[in-house]
């Protein structure tokens, strides 16, 4: 008797403390939005140069690129991530604050090797000029390589690059245009040379949710440059004052359409300055902040309010 009363009374303690776990477990988060950010720095208009474009990240600095009406100059200003003061670079080359081959600069990756920094910056020009490789030492700069993009046997213009990763022999590229990503490898160490692209995935943004929402007019956004962490893509979509940035997650094996990831989203719809706000290009600095840079307007003809900035409350740690 003993022996057969005692086995109910441990099953209902068993059934007790499995709903005590159940009840106590946490429950699955939320969705994440943001939609608020900080600025640290405004970028000036150096040698005529006021549109912003390319944007790189590295672990004390932000460079960001702006060039002219007619894309024959362009500019590159330092900041630091500190406490945002910035710097115009010099072109090492020739000693002014300018370079003329950089066309429209659209997007930027950081890499170093061997004790060396390199800026690669797409022109979103098809040819010998695609992709632009310079070695930068503090706020100096100077011109050490460029390629050619090849897709299917034609040179190709790309918007948007990253690097995936590198190995002892060569560096890996995500390239954009468009929603379309194509993936190219590169010699460690070559200054000159073509690019074979090869077919990487194309994005999703139809269905993708912001703030658990659907954007109804999202075909009319623009794109600009991308960013890349933990084998994650960071998106940004910009249409008139309002900026978003998707997330697709799992790169490195993506293929065919990829879906955008639906529990984290970001948005800045500005007020401030309703005539643009455009996200140019964003990156993740020490596996921590999304950080970004604008061309920003008040109203048309407003120059001076371009800046680097990043989201208030992300990490990506």
């Amino acid at each position: 008797m003993l022996m057969r009363n005692r086995s109910p009374k441990r099953f209902r303690l068993f059934v007790i403390a499995l709903l005590c776990v159940t009840l106590l477990a946490p429950l699955p988060a939320g969705a994440a939005y943001y939609n608020t950010y900080s600025t640290v720095a405004t970028l000036g208009n150096a040698n005529g140069c006021n549109s912003t474009q390319a944007f790189g990240v590295g672990s004390t600095y932000v460079y960001s690129v702006k060039v002219n009406g007619d894309n024959s100059k362009a500019v590159i200003y330092r900041t630091r991530m500190s406490d945002g003061s910035t710097t115009l670079m010099t072109n090492g080359d020739n000693g002014t604050t300018y370079a003329t081959y950089l066309g429209h600069a659209n997007d930027m990756a950081l890499h170093s090797n061997d004790g060396n920094y390199y800026m690669f910056i797409v022109t979103m020009e098809a040819g010998s000029m695609s992709l632009v490789k310079l070695r930068y030492n503090g706020t100096t700069y100077y011109k050490v390589g460029n390629y050619t993009l090849r897709y299917g046997g034609s040179d190709v213009a790309m918007s948007g690059v990253s690097i995936t990763g590198k190995d002892s022999s060569n560096i890996y590229f995500l390239f954009k245009s468009g929603r379309t990503f194509y993936r190219g490898t590169l010699p460690l160490t070559a200054t000159s040379g073509t690019i074979n692209l090869t077919y990487g995935f194309y994005v999703n943004i139809e269905d993708a949710l912001v703030n658990g929402s659907t954007v109804p007019n999202i075909t009319s956004f623009l794109t600009q440059g991308i960013g890349y962490y933990n084998n994650t893509l960071y998106y940004p979509l910009t249409h008139e004052n309002v900026s978003i940035v998707l997330v697709y997650r799992n790169i490195s094996t993506a293929s065919g359409t990829i879906y955008a990831d639906d529990n984290l989203s970001f948005r800045i719809t500005s007020s401030a300055y309703s005539d643009l706000f455009e996200i140019e290009g964003v990156g993740i600095a020490n596996g921590d902040k999304l950080w970004f840079n604008t061309n920003r307007r008040t109203a048309p003809g407003d120059t001076a309010s371009d800046g680097v900035h990043y989201f208030n409350g992300y990490s990506a740690s």
